[in-house]
């Protein structure tokens, strides 16, 4: 199975092309392609609000904080699938719906229906990622080996 399907419009935009790098350089194992992905004053909320991931809700900002969601979330998993089922690119911004299924080292799996937001700058480089989900319907899905 490939690691994004992409069932959703896909016509050219900034945005969904920025979207969709980050997602094959998450997927891949990429961490410096995909850092390099963000604007300096970058923000990823992942979720959006306070969660488990980020209990004050503050997000991750900047080269630092970026790196470090990657570091502490991103590079703790195994295996990413991405389904985007549907895509809404206009302005900066390009909003996909999307199911990420993660598996980690141990074999365990959980399924993220999210909404992911990208905002671009002029140069095409993400200024802001809001990924929309709810951690409590995540790790329900929660499977173990």
């Amino acid at each position: 199975m490939d690691a994004i399907a992409w069932d959703a419009p896909d016509s050219d935009h900034p945005a969904r092309r920025a979207a969709r790098a980050s997602m094959t350089a998450v997927a891949e194992g990429r961490k410096d392609e995909w850092l390099a992905l963000f604007a300096p004053d970058a923000l990823i909320e992942d979720p959006v609000g306070p969660s488990f991931l980020d209990p004050e809700g503050a997000g991750h900002r900047g080269p630092d904080g970026i790196e470090n969601f990657w570091s502490s979330f991103i590079s703790t998993i195994a295996g990413f699938r991405f389904r985007v089922a549907d895509s809404f690119a206009n302005g900066p911004c390009c909003a996909n719906v999307a199911t990420i299924t993660t598996t980690t080292p141990d074999g365990a799996t959980m399924t993220i229906d999210c909404v992911l937001v990208y905002t671009v700058d002029d140069a095409g480089k993400i200024t802001s990622l809001r990924a929309h989900w709810e951690p409590d319907r995540a790790m329900a899905t929660l499977t173990t080996p």
